[in-house]
């Protein structure tokens, strides 16, 4: 497989990821109040993954992220669906993706790329314990959950692996030693939950091991941090350049603060520029993709693809 993100970045100098996606999907009336938040939208509600997709294109995203943070199978078949019926909902995911990225080429000229999304173990559990890291499992355990993920991602054609909100150094060390024999030359970023405090993952693993682990899996091109607030995530990226040679990546919350046992946010989100105003910072210290997580509108996207502009010709 060509490597479309090494090739986009020399292209764009910095490129602009999308934003949050089930909360766009609220907005058109899709529920995401269950234990598989917005996994079942691809059965549910395919129209309206695409529309969210089209939206941040058009405004000036970079990158589609497939909607399969939570689609996993174990999930989908504790939720009744049937393993092939399971399978085929990721594929979907990527699918939507896809046709909304081809069309928005085609209409602009400006290819994007698809990144499919691969979350923690702690996701599948809903119980909030992505946002603590306090979960166990063998490395073998961890494997067996995330391979028929990470095939179905690679055989449905994501351009790039978004190894997204990972809080615990075991899960990590895994899913990585797990790239080389179930996605070969498939290129990855990986994105951390940190500490508020933005000085180690959510478990307690310093910041600098898991710099020394991205650093030797030679498929990951981005290290960095996602699902945090502008300024934990800042402080975590002062931390990482110091440790790593690493391209960096952020893509941070919209600036509400989330309880996890009443899954509910409180807190002003309403900032449009709140993206865009860090990227100067994020730039000194090395970022060269940045968009937003969870929250994230089309707005906040729009203004931080007018901040990065235009590569220099």
């Amino acid at each position: 497989m060509s490597d479309a993100l090494v090739r986009l970045l020399a292209q764009r100098g910095t490129i602009v990821l999308d934003g949050a996606m089930a909360t766009e999907l609220e907005k058109r009336g899709v529920d995401t109040s269950g234990p598989l938040w917005s996994a079942l939208a691809m059965r549910d509600a395919p129209g309206a993954i695409a529309e969210v997709h089209r939206s941040f294109f058009e405004a000036g995203a970079d990158v589609a992220t497939t909607n399969t943070y939570q689609a996993n199978l174990d999930a989908y078949r504790r939720a009744g669906l049937s393993g092939p019926d399971a399978e085929n909902l990721v594929r979907q995911a990527v699918r939507l993706a896809r046709r909304a990225r081809d069309e928005h080429e085609a209409a602009t000229g400006r290819r994007g790329l698809v990144a499919g999304s691969v979350g923690p173990y702690g996701a599948y559990l809903a119980d909030g314990s992505e946002y603590t890291g306090a979960y166990t499992l063998s490395e073998a355990g961890f494997r067996d959950f995330h391979r028929p993920r990470l095939r179905l991602l690679v055989e449905a054609g994501v351009d790039v692996l978004a190894l997204e909100t990972m809080p615990q150094g075991p899960e990590l060390r895994a899913l990585l030693g797990l790239l080389a024999d179930e996605a070969p030359g498939v290129p990855a970023w990986l994105s951390l939950s940190v500490r508020d405090d933005g000085g180690a993952l959510r478990d307690g693993t310093p910041l600098e091991d898991v710099a020394a682990w991205a650093q030797a899996c030679p498929q990951v091109r981005l290290l960095g941090v996602n699902c945090t607030g502008v300024k934990s995530a800042t402080t975590a990226l002062g931390r990482l350049a110091e440790a790593t040679s690493l391209p960096l990546i952020v893509y941070p919350n919209s600036g509400e603060d989330y309880d996890a046992d009443t899954k509910t946010w409180s807190g002003d989100g309403d900032d449009e520029g709140l993206l865009a105003a860090a990227l100067p910072a994020w730039k000194e210290l090395g970022v060269r993709a940045a968009g937003g997580c969870c929250r994230t509108t089309p707005a906040q996207i729009r203004a931080l693809a007018a901040a990065v502009g235009e590569p220099a010709a």
